[in-house]
């Protein structure tokens, strides 16, 4: 009876061993190169763009609190915003890589959806943190004067995680 209770703790103890151990590999585990990448990516757009940034949970929070604003979902309208957004979200979609130019058509339909209120709070928000739709909208709303403009990085996907309320275009 002792020799199984002994077997038993000796096996509890070797599974909570590789339970611990797992866990502090994976927490070390190799993908940090890749997140740095992302972080200093996301840095310099940020830089660039002259815009802030707000996180999903302080982005509810807002919405919460029912904060005078605009959301700007920037993803495809087919494929993306009609299926999920963040409720309240409008939509307008930018192309993924940095845009160096605005067309006249472009600049006009992101002022009209933006309205004349420059000091307005205004959040873009795209896929997931490497898409870069969001900065595309950001930058370009700052440069056409709007003060108070966020960028939601983790956008729908990191929405969606928090198990935070989407909406959908019927």
């Amino acid at each position: 009876m002792l020799t199984k209770k002994i077997g038993l703790m000796c096996l509890m103890a070797g599974i909570l061993t590789l339970t611990f151990s797992a866990n502090v590999l994976a927490a070390w585990g190799g993908k940090e190169l890749e997140t740095e990448k992302i972080a200093v990516n996301f840095a310099r757009e940020v830089a660039r763009g002259s815009y802030k940034f707000v996180s999903t949970e302080e982005l509810k929070g807002w919405i919460d609190q029912k904060k005078d604003m605009i959301i700007v979902d920037t993803m495809p309208y087919e494929d993306s915003y009609k299926k999920q957004h963040v409720p309240g979200a409008v939509q307008i979609e930018f192309p993924i890589p940095e845009m160096t130019q605005l067309d006249e058509k472009k600049k006009a339909d992101l002022e009209k959806l933006l309205g004349p209120n420059k000091d307005r709070l205004i959040v873009f928000y795209c896929g997931f943190t490497k898409c870069t739709r969001s900065h595309n909208g950001a930058m370009w709303a700052v440069r056409l004067g709007y003060r108070n403009v966020n960028r939601h990085p983790g956008g729908i996907k990191a929405w969606k995680e928090a198990d935070y309320p989407v909406a959908k275009v019927k």
